[in-house]
């Protein structure tokens, strides 16, 4: 049996469109609404064990605007399917699959933090690469590129060290 062949019958009975990639390798695209029944589906039917990983495309101006992407492994096949769903612009949200994969939690808080796609249901949603104060979305198409105050963050960091810092002897002020 195929991949696709296993990936359409693990689907049955759920909304998929199977996609024509450039590279050869199965892609479905699905309803954001039946994210956590469709991977549980294709984990448990068709043996996609692993995450690989979670990520997101910015079709900014284009709505929806955003493209959720999942990619899984078959160790037991040795192959592989990507799963697409996209989602509106505003205020972007879509369940989270830690339940069914739990290592899939870093690339959800990296696509939180790149995108400012919330995983709904995640339990440890926070920023993984930018400062927690940090105002922007870096790989969002709307990104101020120019015109951000990239210092502001750090003086704020600073000034709180300092603070916390050991007394200092007057000769030392």
């Amino acid at each position: 049996m195929s991949t696709l062949e296993r990936v359409v019958e693990a689907l049955a009975g759920i909304s998929h469109t199977v996609q024509k990639p450039r590279d050869g390798a199965v892609a479905i695209e699905i309803e954001a609404s039946v994210v956590p029944q469709a991977l549980a589906a294709l984990r448990d039917r068709a043996g996609f064990d692993t995450n690989v990983f979670v990520t997101a495309i910015d079709r900014y101006p284009a709505e929806p605007r955003f493209t959720v992407c999942y990619s899984f492994l078959s160790t037991a096949h040795n192959d592989r399917v990507r799963v697409q769903a996209r989602i509106p612009g505003e205020k972007p949200h879509i369940a989270t699959i830690t339940h069914l994969w739990p290592g899939t939690a870093y690339s959800e808080r990296e696509c939180y933090d790149m995108f400012g796609i919330v995983f709904d249901g995640h339990t440890g949603l926070k920023r993984l690469l930018m400062p927690q104060g940090y105002d922007h979305h870096p790989l969002r198409k709307d990104f101020p590129h120019q015109g951000i105050e990239p210092d502001r963050l750090y003086r704020e960091w600073d000034q709180r060290r300092r603070d916390r810092s050991p007394l200092r002897s007057e000769s030392e002020a």
